[in-house]
């Protein structure tokens, strides 16, 4: 039996480019964008048209910033899919090659980041399992300074995209892989830490990390959605998007979080 044609709709740079201005994309502005790739519909030229696309609606003097986590990079007491025999544990930790951001790929956060990563003249931050890469005219201020023992607060890149007046995109993505919500649980109260172990260039090391979680982001992304009038939603290719200010999402998300997800004692 023949294989099925594809429904489409057939995507190509320039109509993803008009998509993402008709959205409200601006030139010359700062973008962190969350993609999800398979939901933009039959896209020719995948992951390197969605971002040329993205670089011509951004134009010179704009930046593009995706997340390019490796959570890989962990103890191996913790995986779980698939989690591996605790034999093997020793051996994982004395073996694994530490963070190398030029060669290290990216885990479970698409072909898109992958390909901004590996692009001409991309730059990547240094946190070793939360690190962003970035293209364009303002790309260093974004990337420089990831702190080592902070995955996604004040010393990440996310503080430097909030303080610059980026825009989240959230490209056929929900507000489950929003990472500006995750600045905001570094502004509550006390928030919880945790040991994270992880290789380093000396050896197996551990530092103490402010612990995340994506729990209940959609619901927030929906509350988000409803009461501020900063939220655009539109069509881009086949896909819903979403595009709103860093700083507007990380404010309303340390109040919603305070107040419907609290710390366990």
């Amino acid at each position: 039996m023949p294989t099925p044609l594809p429904t489409g709709p057939l995507v190509t740079r320039g109509s993803l480019a008009a998509d993402l201005r008709a959205l409200g994309v601006e030139p010359g502005e700062i973008l962190l964008v969350h993609t999800s790739l398979s939901r933009l519909g039959w896209v020719n030229g995948g992951a390197v048209t969605v971002v040329r696309a993205l670089l011509d609606a951004l134009g010179p003097a704009g930046t593009l910033a995706v997340p390019t986590q490796s959570g890989d990079l962990t103890d191996p007491s913790i995986w779980s899919n698939p989690a591996v025999p605790a034999n093997w544990w020793p051996t994982i930790r004395a073996t694994m090659p530490a963070y190398d951001p030029l060669t290290t790929p990216t885990l479970g956060v698409g072909v898109v980041p992958e390909t901004v990563r590996t692009w001409p003249g991309a730059l990547r931050s240094a946190h070793p399992q939360t690190s962003f890469a970035a293209l364009g005219a303002r790309a260093a201020e974004i990337v420089e300074g990831h702190a080592p023992d902070c995955r996604l607060g004040d010393r990440s890149p996310l503080a430097r995209l909030e303080e610059r007046g980026a825009r989240v995109l959230l490209l056929g993505a929900g507000y489950d892989a929003c990472t500006s919500f995750h600045l905001a649980e570094y502004r509550l109260p006390s928030p919880a830490t945790e040991d994270a172990g992880r290789p380093g260039p000396a050896g197996w090391e551990h530092v103490t990390e402010v612990t995340i979680s994506s729990e209940r982001f959609d619901e927030l992304g929906a509350a988000f959605e409803q009461d501020s009038p900063l939220v655009t939603r539109g069509r881009v290719g086949a896909a819903d998007a979403r595009l709103f200010p860093v700083d507007d999402a990380v404010a309303y998300a340390t109040k919603w979080l305070a107040q419907n997800r609290p710390a366990t004692p």
